[in-house]
C-alpha cells in the first residue's frame, strides 16, 4: 500500500469514528484529505469504493444509514461501541510496547495528517470528539534524521549519511551507505537497523548520530527486508551484547594499573618481555568494556587470555592510534605464568 492510500485511509477512519452522525460520500469527499486528489466523480467513487473495501476487511465497522428519513442518500460512519476495544490488562513490557507505538504515532511526521483532518471536520461543522482525535507531537522533533529514515524504511530505499562514530569504537565520521530495514527504539534512544552495504553486514546506527542530509540511493522499492530478520532483537545485541561468563588473564607490570589490581584477583608473580609483574584474574562478562579498560594501560597489561580479550585490545589501540596518526605497537603475546 503507497504511503499516501494509507494517510487517506487514516483520516478517513479519523473522520468516521469521530463524528456520530452518517456522513455521505459527497460530503466526506470535501472534509477527508486525499478525496480532493480525484479529478472526476467516477474516479473517486472508485477510489472511495476501493477504501471502503480495504476497511472491511481490516476489521473496521464501517455502518451504513440514513441521518433521518429526509435523507435521500445513504451515509457512512464507524460504530464505536464494536470498533474500541475494552478494558485490557497489560503486563509491563507488553504496556512499554503499547507506549512505544504511541509515541511512534504522536511524531509529528504521522501526526500532520491525523490532526489535519480533524481541523478539516471542524471548520466543516462536523461533531468532533477532540479527546479521540487529539495527537499531541513528541517524538522526532529533537532528531533530524528521523523523518528521511522512516521515509527510506516506508519506500524501502537505500540511503547515504555521514556517520558519527561512538568514542568506544575511535571517534570520527564515516559516510556509510545502508539498505534500512526498520527505525525502533531501545531504551530511551532511537537506532537504525539495516545492511550496511561498506562493511557487507547488518548493522544498528543510533539515530542522534546520523547527520543530515540523508541522500537516497537507488530506486523506491529496491530493499528488500529479510523474513527472519527481528530488528529489535538486533539492535539489542548491538547496545547491550550478551554477557561473556568466565575470566581473563591480564599480566600487569609492577607498580602499575592499580586500578585493575584492585577488581581483579592478583595469582602469582609473573614476567612478561623482561618485565616483572603479577597476574591478574578479572571477572569476564563483557569483552569490549574489559578491553577499554585494559587498553587505557597501554604496555604496563598485557592480556594472557583469552583470545578474543587480546584481539580487542588490539583493535582499541589501533583505531586510538589511527585517530592520532602514530605507529601501533605490535600486539601483545601470550605469555606463561
Amino acid at each position: 500500500m503507497s504511503s499516501t492510500r494509507a494517510e487517506r485511509l487514516v483520516n478517513l477512519v479519523l473522520c468516521l469514528l469521530s463524528t456520530r452522525q452518517f456522513l455521505t460520500a459527497e460530503r466526506i469527499r470535501q472534509i477527508v484529505p486525499g478525496y480532493a486528489d480525484a479529478r472526476t466523480d467516477d474516479a473517486f467513487f472508485r477510489m472511495f469504493e476501493r477504501d471502503k473495501n480495504e476497511l472491511r476487511e481490516l476489521g473496521v465497522p464501517l455502518e451504513t444509514g440514513r441521518q433521518s428519513s429526509f435523507d435521500t442518500k445513504d451515509g457512512y460512519r464507524i460504530a464505536r461501541q464494536d470498533y474500541e476495544l475494552g478494558d485490557i490488562d497489560l503486563e509491563p513490557d507488553e504496556a512499554a510496547a503499547v507506549a512505544l507505538a504511541a509515541r511512534l504515532w504522536d511524531s509529528p511526521e504521522l501526526a500532520g495528517p491525523a490532526q489535519g483532518a480533524l481541523v478539516k471536520l471542524r471548520a466543516a461543522g462536523v461533531e468532533v470528539d477532540e479527546d479521540r482525535g487529539r495527537v499531541q507531537p513528541r517524538v522526532g522533533a529533537t532528531e533530524p534524521a528521523f523523518a528521511p529514515l522512516l521515509a527510506a524504511v516506508r519506500a524501502r530505499r537505500a540511503v547515504s549519511f555521514t556517520h558519527r562514530r561512538s568514542a568506544a569504537d575511535g571517534g570520527g565520521e564515516q559516510r556509510r551507505t545502508v539498505e534500512p530495514w526498520g527505525v525502533v527504539s531501545w531504551r530511551g534512544r532511537w537506532y537504525l537497523a539495516g545492511y550496511d552495504r561498506d562493511r557487507g553486514a547488518p548493522r544498528s546506527f543510533r539515530v542522534s548520530r546520523i547527520r543530515e542530509p540523508i541522500t537516497p540511493v537507488g530506486r523506491e522499492g529496491d530493499v528488500t527486508v529479510p523474513d527472519d530478520v527481528d530488528v529489535m532483537a538486533m539492535v539489542r545485541r548491538s547496545v547491550d551484547p550478551p554477557p561473556v561468563r568466565g575470566t581473563a588473564r591480564v599480566w600487569v607490570a609492577d607498580g602499575r594499573a592499580h586500578g585493575l589490581r584492585r577488581i581483579g584477583r592478583v595469582i602469582g608473580p609473573c614476567v612478561h618481555d623482561g618485565r616483572p609483574g603479577d597476574e591478574l584474574e578479572i571477572e569476564l562478562r563483557s569483552v569490549e568494556t574489559v578491553a577499554r579498560w585494559l587498553a587505557g594501560h597501554g604496555p604496563d597489561v598485557a592480556v594472557l587470555g583469552p583470545d578474543a580479550l587480546a584481539a580487542a585490545v588490539q583493535a582499541n589501540w589501533e583505531a586510538s592510534a589511527a585517530a592520532h596518526a602514530v605507529p601501533v605497537a605490535p600486539a601483545p603475546s601470550r605469555a606463561g605464568s
